[in-house]
């Protein structure tokens, strides 16, 4: 760490603290040119992977899109907003454990079917129309029957 007042390229920690909320450290350092002594903090930076949209350009990844993409499909559906905010933080989570600096949109698009059929079946069947551009109401029948031969956990239980 240079120094901000010399400029000298050698300083010590002298002191540091975690803030309370545990997201960043706090560091004293002291020059050890100069003597004067001047805080740091250390943040943890989060980098998602870049999403490759289908025309081939590149975006950040954004999390509103994401939710976006949710609250389209669950319009009207009974599922409670923190089902929907742990289905985000799966992908999200995913995203993160992936460990590439790139990602295919339809990557992400195909996670979010997976929890959209986990979540709700309807929603699944709304966002899947739009995802894979459906074309007739064979498209429509074919999902339908895909849903229906494959009950979650929760309907075969009911």
């Amino acid at each position: 760490m240079h120094c901000p007042f010399c400029g000298a390229e050698d300083t010590s920690v002298i002191d540091s603290r975690v803030s309370e909320e545990g997201s960043r450290i706090r560091r004293r350092r002291q020059c050890t040119t100069c003597n004067k002594r001047f805080t740091t903090y250390e943040t943890i930076e989060v980098r998602f992977p870049q999403v490759i949209k289908q025309g081939g350009n590149r975006v950040e990844f954004d999390r509103e899109k994401l939710y976006t993409s949710f609250a389209r499909a669950l319009h009207k559906r009974p599922v409670p907003i923190g089902q929907v905010d742990t289905a985000i933080e799966a992908i999200m989570q995913k995203l993160l454990g992936s460990g590439t600096q790139e990602i295919s949109s339809r990557t992400i698009g195909e996670w979010v079917m997976q929890e959209l059929y986990r979540l709700d079946k309807v929603a699944y069947i709304r966002f899947a129309s739009v995802y894979r551009s459906f074309e007739d109401v064979g498209d429509f029948q074919e999902v339908i029957r895909e849903v229906q031969a494959f009950p979650t956990d929760n309907e075969s239980s009911n």
